[in-house]
């Protein structure tokens, strides 16, 4: 399963609110709770924080990927959200973040957790698709260009 298989319009925000990492956390795993894709906000909002904090997911060019494993979580779960003016993600290149994928998965799952990170990652080092999701105005839009992640 790739990416396309997780991710809905209703998991996508296209303009973030957020004006920090913790922010748009918080911002990003509402739609899986209200989704039902995680059961518990609290418990799944502390795993991802506690691994935040443990080391920035901010990558390259643009990229974050906050993930987590928890017991909030049946399945894996994915949303997705593009800032256009960049926030401070505390990036390993030291440049904003644009574009922030939420990955959590279940305790006992390795996988596809690595599988979905690494599909992520491999897309958004291509500067093409990178410039087609900064060129998206809406959730529809940018689920066309997710659609065509390889």
């Amino acid at each position: 399963m790739g990416i396309q298989d997780y991710l809905t319009e209703t998991l996508i925000i296209s303009d973030l609110k957020g004006k920090n990492k913790f922010e748009v956390i918080e911002e990003l795993l509402r739609p899986l709770v209200s989704e039902k894709h995680v059961m518990h906000y609290d418990t799944c909002l502390e795993a991802l924080i506690e691994r935040e904090e443990y080391l920035s997911t901010g990558l390259e060019n643009g990229l974050a990927v906050p993930h987590a494993k928890t017991a909030a979580a049946e399945e894996m779960a994915v949303s997705f959200g593009l800032s256009q003016k960049g926030l401070d993600f505390n990036s390993s290149d030291g440049k904003s973040t644009h574009f922030v994928f939420l990955v959590v998965s279940p305790l006992d799952t390795s996988g596809p957790h690595l599988q979905i990170l690494a599909q992520i990652s491999r897309n958004l080092r291509e500067p093409e698709i990178r410039q087609k999701l900064l060129s998206c105005s809406t959730s529809e839009e940018i689920l066309k260009v997710i659609h065509h992640f390889k």
